[in-house]
């Protein structure tokens, strides 16, 4: 396979054995943390630019997206039937030894999503930035609420 021009998604999918092949069933997304450690140096290994899964992913795929200019995108869960309807042809499956939700499938889609950029190839990163933006307003949250104590007690 020509891994630069494929994208790779961290899926469990279900898939049904058929007369000419497989037709796949559902397929959703599986968190794409558990894959941190080893994304930079897949990325640089391989040369896929579109990596797919569930959630944000930390600061190595992150500086892995930005230096081989590719991008971690999120399909929401709960979509694992729009998903499968989106997948045209399973052309192959490798790894079978794995398991049905741990082989590797060559599926063939068309339109795939809806996806949400969550990592650009800039280095900017949805989900750590939102955390930033969380944390501020948590500790605002926590102070109003706090002197919203204080002043019910000191009324009563």
């Amino acid at each position: 396979l020509p891994m630069e021009r494929i994208a790779i998604f961290h899926a469990g999918p279900i898939v049904k054995d058929v007369e000419d092949g497989w037709e796949m069933v559902s397929i959703g997304p599986t968190t794409s943390m558990r894959m941190e450690r080893y994304e930079k140096e897949f990325l640089a290994k391989t040369g896929v630019k579109l990596v797919i899964g569930k959630g944000g992913m930390g600061v190595k795929t992150t500086e892995g997206c930005k230096e081989s200019m590719a991008v971690h995108a999120v399909f929401p869960g709960g979509c694992g039937v729009v998903a499968a309807e989106q997948v045209e042809k399973i052309e192959g499956k490798e790894w079978p030894e794995f398991g049905m939700p741990e082989a590797f499938w060559i599926l063939k889609v068309k339109e795939f999503g809806p996806l949400i950029i969550s990592i650009d190839t800039e280095g900017n990163n949805l989900f750590e930035e939102n955390k930033v933006v969380f944390h501020q307003r948590k500790e605002i949250a926590l102070k109003e609420t706090a002197q919203s104590i204080v002043s019910m007690i000191a009324k009563s």
